[in-house]
């Protein structure tokens, strides 16, 4: 009902996104094919490319919940069009979570479109707008993993495998991260409207340091170390060998010395 309302335009796919899907699309095929003269380039811009389409239907997927539990809003907006240049903070939710991956191999959440909240009513809607995106994540790294889960890999291409591991661990670590209940983050704002008021009061102040916390944390070792032991038991259990998540990034830095054993395609 609520679709009704907002104009064809504001739910017409952006060019951007026709394009990113695109560059998703054709530099997937020279992986797989092998095409590419550097194939560590072929994989960078796949796993950038799909990465970013990733984030883009995160934020799609909030904006979308939120259209349907009464945020009107979002249409005008341009949020429904999957452009990322629409969003409340490009550089939190495209520039900075590619940056982290290039640095980290880190699924860095980002922060990008704005709900009305007020327009809803109801806990349950706001927590679901809330949890809408980080599910996201979720389903895509069901999708990367399923080939291996699935054990459907055969005759697969060394690079495009190795490629899918690294964009299986970056939407797991996504999704792990989301769902953390830090004021700012995804996993917050689910529990949020269940809260006292009280509570929420005193937290709030915090929300716009939650992910600078959750980056500084993660900068300790023993925090990372154990951080990325619940990504890798995730992953092994999904059937993605750590040796392939490991080939993956390592053909992603394609401007470092690649490991012999990545490059040959074992």
């Amino acid at each position: 009902m609520t679709t009704a309302l907002t104009r064809r335009s504001d739910r017409r796919i952006s060019p951007v996104f026709v394009g990113i899907l695109a560059v998703t699309a054709v530099t997937g095929w020279a992986t797989w094919s092998g095409f590419a003269e550097q194939p560590g380039l072929a994989v960078f811009l796949f796993v950038t490319a799909a990465w970013i389409v990733s984030l883009c239907l995160h934020e799609y997927a909030h904006a979308r919940t939120a259209l349907h539990s009464g945020d009107i809003s979002v249409g005008a907006k341009g949020y429904l069009t999957l452009n990322p240049l629409k969003y409340t903070h490009a550089l939190l939710s495209i520039v900075l979570p590619v940056i982290f991956v290039i640095m980290g191999g880190i699924g860095l959440p980002g922060g990008a479109v704005f709900i009305e909240r007020d327009r809803i009513r109801g806990r349950w809607r706001h927590s679901l707008i809330s949890a809408a995106g980080p599910l996201t994540n979720v389903l895509f790294a069901v999708v990367c993993t399923a080939p291996f889960w699935l054990d459907a890999l055969e005759g697969v291409p060394a690079d495009f495998r190795f490629a899918l591991a690294f964009l299986a661990l970056l939407q797991v670590t996504a999704a792990i991260l989301n769902f953390l209940p830090v004021p700012g983050l995804d996993g917050y704002g689910v529990i949020e409207p269940w809260l006292s008021r009280n509570i929420k009061r005193q937290v709030e102040p915090f929300a716009p340091f939650g992910l600078l916390l959750v980056f500084a944390l993660l900068m300790l070792p023993a925090v990372n170390r154990e951080f990325f032991q619940v990504v890798n038991t995730v992953l092994d259990n999904l059937g993605v060998h750590v040796l392939e998540r490991y080939c993956g990034e390592d053909l992603y830095r394609f401007w470092q010395d690649t490991n012999d054993y990545c490059s040959a395609g074992a």
